[in-house]
């Protein structure tokens, strides 16, 4: 993900299997934002097409969130090393080769088709 993308809002593409992740993506890249990642968000927030890219991270957490989401697990070439789908509030889940973590609304992974090996592409909206 270059510089120019930080900060914004972003389509996530999945290349290998055709299909949007979200179209509505935003990034956190700050220390507070990583940590807080969808917390706080409602099941308003848990929409098709919403999600979270959080940057520089090998774990993600659901403590604090009161809905399920799905995990993503990218690596720096933006592949897909790790998918959890549904995982639910006051969860800790780890990758060690991850570079950066979607966080998505419940059956996205379903809904894309996403598994372990998908080249994905981020790119900002207008």
């Amino acid at each position: 993900m270059n510089d120019a993308v930080k900060g914004r809002s972003l389509y996530v593409y999945n290349k290998t299997r055709d299909t949007f992740v979200a179209t509505h993506a935003t990034v956190r890249t700050g220390i507070l934002g990583r940590l807080l990642g969808v917390c706080g968000k409602t099941k308003r927030w848990a929409q098709l097409g919403n999600g979270m890219c959080i940057v520089a991270a090998r774990f993600a957490h659901t403590i604090g969130v009161t809905f399920p989401v799905d995990l993503v697990f990218l690596n720096q070439e933006d592949r897909v090393v790790y998918a959890e789908a549904h995982v639910r509030p006051f969860r800790i889940v780890k990758m060690s080769q991850a570079a950066k973590v979607l966080e998505l609304p419940p059956h996205t992974i379903y809904r894309s088709g996403t598994m372990v090996g998908d080249s994905f592409e981020m790119t900002k909206t207008w």
